[in-house]
């Protein structure tokens, strides 16, 4: 199995507050040394690594993780702990994966 994650530099130079978020939740849960890659999607430059995969994907959203394994499609995910569940397989609470969501998808609401 091979990781990558892609994490986004704005237009503006600076870089995504949830792809800084999300890398340091990786250090302090100890799975940073998981992620096998970290290619930047630099929105300044259309044809940066990151930006490619995304568009490969159609990924709209950073950071997100690639995971490709031998003789099958990639999975994307874009929302992380979905991704430590499935693939880190670790133990989120569902509220912290509702919260993820809705911060993601202003547009919905939760019943």
């Amino acid at each position: 199995m091979h990781i990558i994650m892609v994490k986004k530099i704005k237009k503006d130079g600076s870089p995504c507050r949830k792809c800084a978020d999300v890398l340091s939740q990786l250090e302090d849960s100890k799975l940073l040394h998981r992620i096998d890659q970290i290619i930047v999607a630099d929105e300044r430059d259309p044809k940066s690594a990151g930006m490619l995969l995304a568009k490969k994907h159609s990924v709209e959203l950073a950071p997100f993780f690639v995971v490709e394994e031998d003789g099958q499609k990639a999975r994307i995910y874009t929302i992380y702990f979905k991704f430590v569940k499935e693939i880190l397989s670790e133990k989120i609470s569902e509220e912290q994966e509702i919260k993820e969501i809705m911060q993601q998808n202003p547009d919905i609401d939760f019943i």
